[in-house]
């Protein structure tokens, strides 16, 4: 977020993918003279978000789909941000495009977001090993179609990250995190599995890592 540096163009920051609008304190923070607009898919998300909102008259949630903005939004926007939302969308590469349809000359784009690989060893590495035994790999080659005009930074960004043990990490993912869906659709006896093969594998304790994401900073200039 702090990468959305001034001089910006008149008009909105866009948040596509906002969720539960955890991006929220520190936009407001960083511009408090400006409206704020989080689009999401799921109404459970934006209603958690408007939780978040409330009171900020300068914030607008909306119920959309990020992974094609609507016409409405070309050329309208001095920013558009999204922290982690990118990988889970169909067609990430057309996605970002979009997102950078909607920019004014001179506004600014931030992604960041999951790449394929992210470390070599940890509990994200296991549990994709773990997962390639029972699920085919998605295609990712959309990652080398991200590049464009405007871009500034294209860097890998580690961060710290810690889990009070294995089998706590294993149900964040499973129950709230990014696997539910996959939970959801296999069923508590595949889930189950899984959890067992991981745990085997998995160190006991603490677990701390250091995975990369990858951060993308791109400026319109015409």
């Amino acid at each position: 977020m702090r990468a959305i540096t001034s001089p910006l163009p008149d008009g909105p920051i866009l948040v596509p993918c906002c969720g539960t609008f955890p991006e929220l304190d520190v936009l407001v923070e960083l511009f408090p003279d400006r409206e704020i607009v989080g689009i999401d898919l799921s109404p459970g998300m934006l209603r958690l978000a408007r939780e978040r909102a409330t009171g900020r008259q300068r914030v607008r949630l909306v119920q959309g789909d990020a992974a094609i903005l609507d016409d409405h939004w070309t050329g309208r926007c001095a920013a558009v941000v999204s922290v982690f939302g990118l990988q889970q969308l169909p067609s990430p590469d057309a996605a970002i495009r979009s997102w950078a349809s909607a920019l004014r000359p001179g506004g600014v784009l931030s992604v960041m977001f999951w790449p394929s690989t992210t470390e070599p060893f940890g509990p994200f590495s296991l549990l994709s090993k773990v997962l390639r035994a029972h699920v085919p790999a998605g295609d990712r080659s959309w990652e080398q179609r991200l590049s464009f005009p405007g871009v500034v930074v294209d860097k890998y960004v580690a961060h710290e990250m810690s889990h009070p043990s294995a089998a706590e990490f294993f149900a964040s993912h499973t129950e709230s995190g990014p696997l539910r869906p996959l939970a959801d659709d296999r069923g508590r006896e595949f889930v189950a599995r899984l959890r067992e093969e991981f745990l085997r594998l998995a160190p006991c304790g603490k677990w701390h890592h250091r995975p990369c994401a990858r951060h993308i900073v791109a400026r319109v200039t015409a």
